[in-house]
């Protein structure tokens, strides 16, 4: 029902997700923010059960800070996410398992940019894009087809935007608007909500 979508550039992160919290086949809000920040320039995007997208989100954005506290730097987007995955990982083997899938989103001084792919058995996966949900199974070809390494911002959005027409010709639920962020250099940012009935 939900979708997340993550596009890496050449000096950037797009990563964008829907707005709407639902309950079965009841859409309960139409404004919910499913992007956690973990640090300055990491962002966790998280979709599952709706409980425990956000316990689980909150209690890995909690410990990346207190990490940050005691050692006086933060971690990079690469240890954030086998930090994430490691902590899955042990809940998976308990009888208190979150149902979370989730894209990490960073930007590190000597690597870059990186995006990664967690999904609820704790796989983790370094990738140039990424999507979550029944919207990746109608856009994965499509930035496997249009995607390129050296991708500029307005290129990225453009992108995004084939992807999320596509989704709105081919999906059977309406999802009418999303959240738009970039991470790069300078940290997060927001970017201009997308409307469906607009573009």
């Amino acid at each position: 029902m939900e979708y997340l979508v993550g596009i890496q550039g050449r000096d950037f992160v797009l990563v964008a997700s829907d707005t709407v919290a639902a309950s079965s086949i009841i859409a309960m809000k139409h404004d919910y923010d499913k992007m956690f920040k973990l640090s300055e320039k990491i962002l966790l995007l998280c979709v599952g059960e709706a409980g425990d997208t956000v316990q689980f989100a909150e209690y890995i954005q909690k410990n990346v800070q207190l990490y940050k506290m005691r050692n006086g730097y933060e971690l990079s987007p690469t240890a954030a996410a086998n930090f994430t995955r490691k902590n899955l990982a042990e809940y998976l083997r308990s009888r208190t398992p979150y149902h979370v899938n989730m894209l990490l989103a960073g930007y590190d001084e000597h690597d870059g940019p990186a995006l990664y792919y967690l999904d609820y058995l704790a796989a983790l996966a370094k990738a140039p894009f990424a999507a979550h949900g029944y919207g990746g199974f109608l856009t994965l070809s499509i930035l496997d087809r249009y995607y390129t390494p050296d991708l500029t911002r307005e290129e990225a959005i453009e992108l995004l935007k084939k992807c999320l027409l596509e989704i709105q010709k081919r999906f059977i639920l309406n999802l009418p608007t999303f959240t738009v962020r970039i991470i790069d250099k300078d940290g997060v940012h927001d970017m201009e909500q997308i409307t469906m009935s607009k573009i």
